[in-house]
């Protein structure tokens, strides 16, 4: 069997020492024979940190993967058969100004939804463009396995603008509603099926036993009863009994942002105010791992990563690069082209779906049409997705002004321009598709 080479852009994330637990766990399947942890100059300490004890790691389980550390990005690219993307434009500093400046203009600050998301999205797609014009020079048939938010938007951009149909966008949070679910009920995930379909950070799922029925509603009324259902960068608050009735589907984590709007961002005014933002925490965070990580006794990854959020990221990565290399065929929730699969969004859109994964990619469970109230928020969000890669792509501030408009959590064009230039100004080093729009400040 040939051996793989696994390139990691973003290296010196926290999340790498979990990726590289995950690849260990799989090396029986994995014929790996190199990673590469590709970085920037300014994440270069970051990356040595963190790339020593992924060497201290694959060490341990006595495997013979070359760990390569570099800020060489075309190097490391070069014959790769799986790319794997967890970059942060802008670093955490980025995200806190995503944060603050919605917050303090009375709208929710968030890093994946909202006003932040979308800035988020503009420093973000230009650069996983260039990421894929260097994967068609120098590794033209690798896979590329995306997690840098907002996945949903990012593997759009990738499938539409970069021309690049070999991608695949993860996102955490179905395997977190899995994995919680299957808990409340008290069985183990493989005893249950779950059909997830919408965006990325707007995905419902319906939930059926090992004897087909669907338990949707047994299911989602323990998750309303549960005090601390949810993940740990949102605020638990929970869906209202009678709306779940109707939909019929269980709404993920980042619905009560839209499904709860005043009372999540009530909540998020106050905790901004006295705690500051997610970001700053995270930040703190981020540090404490850093301090853990130099530890040169250190050889596993240390359990305070779980209080950096994220969990299942890296795992999920591990085992599509798994299934795909295997051709396992094995069921996971991912970000992938339409194609049909759901009937009320574009053909050519990204959505985020339940498929098999197999050599060829993704292969949707066909979904069908959603009902009224799902189907009339889906098309919003996704005409907003859409504006939103447009003008990341373009720099046209006419259609990132629409693109803020069309967002619900968005009261009007007047708050939206004004948070839209804050944010723009405040990015700028990021953002130089946007050069006419700083032109005339």
């Amino acid at each position: 069997m040939s051996k793989i080479k696994i390139v990691t852009i973003g290296g010196g994330s926290s999340y790498t020492p979990e990726l590289i637990e995950g690849f260990i766990k799989r090396s029986a399947e994995l014929p790996i024979r190199e990673i590469w942890l590709v970085d920037i100059e300014e994440g270069k300490e970051k990356l040595e940190i963190v790339g020593n004890l992924a060497k201290r790691m694959v060490e341990k389980a006595g495997l013979d993967w070359q760990i390569h550390l570099t800020l060489d990005r075309e190097e490391a690219l070069k014959g790769a058969d799986f790319v794997t993307t967890q970059f942060r434009v802008g670093f955490l500093d980025a995200r806190i100004k995503d944060e603050r400046i919605p917050f303090e203009n009375g709208l929710l600050g968030q890093e994946t939804n909202g006003p932040g998301g979308m800035l988020k999205a503009f420093r973000t797609i230009p650069v996983i463009l260039s990421i894929v014009e260097d994967m068609k020079r120098l590794c033209p048939d690798a896979w590329l396995v995306n997690f840098t938010n907002p996945a949903g938007m990012v593997t759009e951009a990738v499938l539409k603008y970069g021309k690049y149909e070999k991608v695949v966008g993860l996102c955490n949070v179905p395997v977190n509603h899995m994995m919680s679910e299957s808990k409340l009920l008290g069985k183990d995930a493989s005893e249950l099926f779950f059909h997830f379909a919408g965006l990325n950070h707007f995905v419902w799922h319906k939930v059926y036993d090992n004897k087909g029925n669907d338990i949707t509603g047994e299911v989602a009324a323990k998750v309303i009863s549960e005090e601390e259902a949810g993940v740990a960068n949102i605020e638990v608050m929970h869906f209202l009994q009678d709306q779940l009735d109707h939909l019929g589907m269980i709404p993920c984590y980042y619905h009560r942002y839209y499904y709860l709007q005043d009372d999540m961002l009530q909540k998020g005014l106050e905790s901004y105010k006295n705690e500051g933002t997610r970001g700053e925490v995270v930040k703190r965070v981020e540090e404490e791992l850093f301090e853990l990580y130099k530890n040169p006794d250190l050889k596993d990854k240390p359990t305070q990563l779980e209080k950096r959020g994220g969990a299942y990221y890296s795992d999920a990565a591990c085992e599509l690069i798994n299934s795909i290399h295997n051709d396992k065929k094995i069921l996971m929730v991912v970000n992938t082209r339409n194609n049909g699969t759901i009937d009320d969004l574009p053909y050519d859109c990204a959505i985020e779906t339940t498929a098999y994964i197999t050599a060829s990619g993704p292969r949707p469970l066909n979904f069908g049409k959603f009902p009224t109230a799902q189907r009339g928020y889906i098309q919003i969000m996704k005409a907003m997705e859409e504006l939103t890669i447009e003008a990341a792509v373009t720099g046209d501030y006419k259609i990132a002004l629409e693109a803020f408009i069309t967002n619900p959590l968005v009261p009007g064009s007047t708050i939206g321009k004004k948070v839209l230039d804050e944010l723009l100004i405040a990015h700028k080093k990021y953002l130089p598709q946007f050069k006419d729009f700083f032109d005339k400040q």
